[in-house]
């Protein structure tokens, strides 16, 4: 018998990637009194890196990510209704 066929999607991959970059960053920002979700819409509003601390290397984590990537990504949950 074969074993069955594994298949990755690239997408499913970058979406997993930025779930776990955004997730750390939004602990760092918790974790320093910051509200995560200002700090993160700020961020992607205005693409000034300084809305995000250095705690746990957050600010680097996050400017991997491409931003336009990332509002195709949260649009895309968003309407996609996956909670």
């Amino acid at each position: 018998m074969h074993e069955p066929t594994i298949s990755f999607s690239i997408f499913e991959d970058k979406d997993r990637q930025m779930r776990e970059v955004l997730s750390q960053v939004y602990e760092a920002l918790r974790q320093k009194g910051y509200n995560p979700i200002n700090q993160i819409v700020g961020y992607i509003l205005s693409e000034d890196p300084t809305y995000i601390t250095t705690h746990n290397n957050a600010r680097s984590l996050i400017r991997r990510i491409d931003r336009d990537e990332m509002l195709q990504a949260l649009v895309k949950y968003y309407l996609s209704g996956d909670e």
